[in-house]
C-alpha cells in the first residue's frame, strides 16, 4: 500500500466536494480529491437537470392538451413518442454531465484519486486497498442516496428510484409513486402529462415540503384536479406479478384498493452516504444511526479536524446549499484550526411542479407563535395568471409585527421560481414590507399578485402599529 500526505483530503467529487476543493486550493492548501463512483454531480446525472428535461417535455405535451381552454383545438389524437422523449432527456443530460467532467479533467492528476475512502483515524484514510492518505484535515462530501424500504427490494427491477427513471429508453404504461415530496411530485406529474398512468400517494398529509396549511390546501386542490393523488395513504402490500407490481393501498377512512402497475417508484427521501466511511474510528460523536454531530455554522465535527458538506449532512439536499457547504468546509479545512462560521445566503427552495411550489426564509412551521403579520394572494383571480390559464394556488408572506421586516414566505402558483428569487433577494437585503412595496411592479404581470400579498401584510402591520400607539396613549392617560 502506497502512502501519501496532504493538507486536506476531500471524500467525494460531487457539487460539495468540487466546491470544497476550489476553496481549499484558493486558501493555499494541498488537496487530494477522492471519488469512488462516477464523476459528474448528482444534479447533472440523475437530479435537477434530467428531471427538468423530463418536465419540459411534459409541459409541451400539457400545453397542447390545454390549448382547448383558449379555443384552440388540435385535430386528431396527440401522440407522445416515449423513445424520442427519453432520448432527448438522456442526450441533454449527458451534455450537462460533460461540462462537469471537463471541470474535473482540469484538476491536476496529482490532486485526484479513484477509490472508496474509509477512516482509520481522524487524519488517516485508506483508499480501497491501494493507498493510505495522511491528511491534516478531511472534508466529507459523499452525498446521499434514495431510500428503498426493505419490503420493496423483493420487487427487483420493478421498484425504481428517480435515478432509474433516467435510464429508461421508453416511457412505461403505468407507475405507482410512493411519496409526494419534491421528487415524487416533479417526476410523477411529468410522467402523467406524458401519458403514463400514474397514481401518487403519501402516507402523511404533507405535500411538497409545504408547512403553511393554507398554501398546502390550495396546492392539493390544484394537483387533485389533474392527478390521481392521495394523502394519508399507506401501502398495505406490494408483490411482483410477472413484469408488473400488484399494490394494495388504503387512504384513511376509505376501503383498500388493489391495482397493478409496471413500476413502483419510491420517492420517500434520501439518506446520507456514511455507512462505508468507518466514522467509528474517528473522534466524532455519532448518533444511533451513525450520523456525526457537527456545528452547522462551521461544519466541523466537534473538535476533530473533520468537516462535513452537502447532502451527506442531511439538512438541505439542494445544489446551491451543497455548493455553499463545500465552500465553507473547504475554507475552514484549509485554515484549521482557525475555523469560522461561514457566510450563508437567504434560504430558498423550489419544486418545479405545476403549480410550482416554493419557500423562502422562515417557513410557516418555524414562525414564532406571536408577533407576526401575514399577507396573502389567491391566484384564482389574479389578472396575469387568469390570462395564461395558470390561475391556481396561493402565496403567503410573513413579516415581523414590530419592525415590518420581511421574514419569509410559502407559495404555490405560476412562475414561483421567479417570485421566490425576488423574495430571497429582499430577505437577504433585510427589507421591510413597505420598502418592498416601493419597488417597481409592471402591469400585467404575476408579480402584481406578490404586491397584493405585500399590501395586505402592510395593512396588518399598520393596524398592529396603530393598536400599539393607542395602548400607549391609554397608559399615559391613566397615569
Amino acid at each position: 500500500m502506497r502512502k501519501l500526505k496532504t493538507d486536506v483530503a476531500i471524500i467525494g467529487a460531487g457539487t460539495a466536494g468540487l466546491s470544497a476543493y476550489r476553496a481549499a486550493k484558493a486558501a493555499g492548501a494541498s488537496v487530494i480529491l477522492i471519488e469512488g463512483g462516477p464523476y459528474g454531480t448528482t444534479c447533472a446525472r440523475v437530479g435537477c437537470m434530467p428531471s427538468k428535461l423530463l418536465i419540459a417535455a411534459a409541459e409541451a405535451a400539457h400545453g397542447a392538451t390545454a390549448a382547448v381552454g383558449f379555443g384552440i383545438h388540435i385535430d386528431g389524437k396527440l401522440r407522445i413518442d416515449g423513445i424520442q422523449v427519453m432520448d432527448r432527456v438522456k442526450r441533454e443530460r449527458d451534455r450537462f454531465v460533460g461540462f462537469v467532467l471537463e471541470s474535473v479533467d482540469d484538476i491536476p492528476a496529482a490532486d485526484k484519486m479513484r477509490g472508496y475512502a474509509r477512516f482509520i483515524s481522524d487524519t488517516v484514510l485508506h483508499i480501497d486497498d491501494h493507498t493510505e492518505i495522511q491528511a491534516s484535515r478531511v472534508v466529507i462530501a459523499t452525498g446521499s442516496m434514495p431510500v428503498v424500504p426493505d419490503a420493496y427490494k423483493a420487487l427487483g427491477d420493478r421498484v425504481v428510484v428517480n435515478d432509474d427513471v433516467f435510464a429508461w429508453n421508453d416511457l412505461p404504461h403505468s407507475v405507482f409513486v410512493a411519496g409526494v415530496g419534491v421528487i415524487g411530485l416533479e417526476i410523477g406529474q411529468a410522467l402523467a402529462r406524458l401519458g403514463v398512468k400514474v397514481r401518487l400517494v403519501n402516507r402523511s398529509a404533507s405535500l411538497g415540503g409545504l408547512s403553511d396549511p393554507d398554501v398546502r390546501a390550495s396546492a392539493l386542490a390544484a394537483f387533485q384536479a389533474e392527478l390521481n393523488l392521495s394523502l394519508d395513504t399507506k401501502v398495505i402490500k406490494a408483490h411482483r406479478v410477472g413484469d408488473q407490481v400488484e399494490i394494495s393501498y388504503q387512504t384513511a377512512g376509505q376501503s383498500a384498493v388493489t391495482e397493478k402497475f409496471d413500476y413502483l417508484m419510491v420517492a420517500a427521501g434520501r439518506r446520507p452516504n456514511i455507512e462505508m466511511l468507518d466514522l467509528q474510528n474517528t473522534s466524532a460523536i455519532l448518533d444511533d444511526k451513525g450520523m456525526p454531530a457537527y456545528d452547522r455554522e462551521t461544519l466541523q465535527l466537534g473538535c476533530a479536524p473533520i468537516f462535513i458538506a452537502g447532502d451527506v449532512n442531511g439538512v438541505l439536499p439542494l445544489l446551491h446549499e451543497a455548493s455553499d457547504d463545500g465552500r465553507i468546509a473547504g475554507h475552514n479545512a484549509a485554515l484549521y484550526p482557525d475555523v469560522k462560521p461561514g457566510k450563508r445566503r437567504a434560504p430558498i427552495a423550489v419544486v418545479f411542479s405545476d403549480p410550482q411550489l416554493a419557500q423562502v426564509g422562515v417557513r410557516f412551521k418555524d414562525l414564532p407563535a406571536r408577533g407576526v403579520v401575514f399577507g396573502e394572494v389567491d391566484f384564482a383571480d389574479q389578472g396575469r395568471s387568469r390570462v395564461i390559464l395558470k390561475n391556481a394556488g396561493k402565496l403567503r408572506v410573513y413579516a415581523d409585527q414590530d419592525s415590518g421586516r420581511f421574514l419569509g414566505a410559502e407559495m404555490a402558483g405560476p412562475a414561483m421560481e421567479h417570485i421566490a428569487h425576488l423574495l430571497a433577494w429582499a430577505l437577504q437585503q433585510k427589507l421591510t414590507i413597505t420598502e418592498m412595496l416601493g419597488m417597481p411592479f409592471y402591469h400585467p404581470v404575476i408579480e402584481e399578485g406578490l404586491r397584493t400579498a405585500l399590501r395586505r401584510a402592510e395593512a396588518e402591520f399598520l393596524k398592529a402599529e396603530l393598536a400599539s400607539v393607542r395602548q400607549e396613549d391609554e397608559c399615559v392617560n391613566i397615569t
